[in-house]
């Protein structure tokens, strides 16, 4: 599932569909993976955290890769004043929001004083499981991780920045990365699909259309909000 940027409605609705879509499929070992940047710009991030986090859906386990958004999160957690004025411009003001710090002091507080109001408003269990999500996850063939690789590198020798951060040089290659990448992180109009990656990021903060894609073996499906 790609980058949910705190629409929890695009969530559930998106978790009924993959539900509704696996069950006459058979029995199965199935994993839903969240592509990370479940927080910022949308109004419910806290409750896309709490929804992860005490996931029960029956149908599947869940695995969630960490994003650079939920990597500036921990960033300001752990007292990086100088990381906060960037993250609040694309996305932390709308996080701090939905977990109760009050928008008077977003918009004239300290850096000090919102760094504070982050660590009391932000509950422990949620910074902990935070702190504790993987860079990526490899399965059957696929690479999934938020951003993308450095493409020419190995992937066990690819760097925290890359993997969160990555754009064009990742985007535009055609190097086959020994499997298929996964990614979210760059908004695209349509699910990207080439032959040495998937682009799932479609915009859902803003287009309403989250999207996820069906792995089974050879065969690829693709389900969207």
């Amino acid at each position: 599932m790609g980058d949910i940027h705190g629409r929890l409605d695009l969530m559930d609705r998106l978790t009924e569909q993959i539900a509704s879509d696996n069950a006459p499929r058979g029995r199965a070992n199935v994993t839903v993976i969240l592509l990370g940047d479940l927080i910022d710009r949308g109004p419910d991030s806290a409750r896309v955290v709490e929804r992860a986090i005490g996931w029960r859906e029956e149908f599947a386990s869940l695995q969630v890769l960490l994003g650079n958004h939920e990597a500036s999160l921990v960033s300001v957690l752990n007292g990086d004043t100088g990381w906060l004025a960037s993250w609040l411009t694309y996305g932390g003001r709308e996080t701090l929001t939905s977990y109760g710090v009050a928008p008077g002091l977003l918009r004239v507080g300290s850096e000090d004083e919102i760094v504070a109001a982050t660590r009391e408003k932000v509950p422990a269990a949620h910074r902990e499981w935070l702190e504790t999500l993987p860079l990526s996850i490899e399965k059957g063939g696929y690479w999934f991780v938020h951003a993308g690789i450095q493409p020419g590198k190995p992937l066990a020798e690819q760097e925290a920045e890359d993997l969160l951060w990555i754009r064009e040089k990742f985007l535009n290659s055609r190097t086959d990365h020994g499997a298929v990448v996964v990614h979210g992180h760059s908004i695209a109009d349509e699910i990207e699909e080439r032959p040495n990656r998937i682009g799932m990021d479609t915009g859902a903060f803003f287009s309403d259309t989250l999207s996820a894609v069906g792995l089974e073996g050879e065969d690829r499906w693709f389900l969207q909000t």
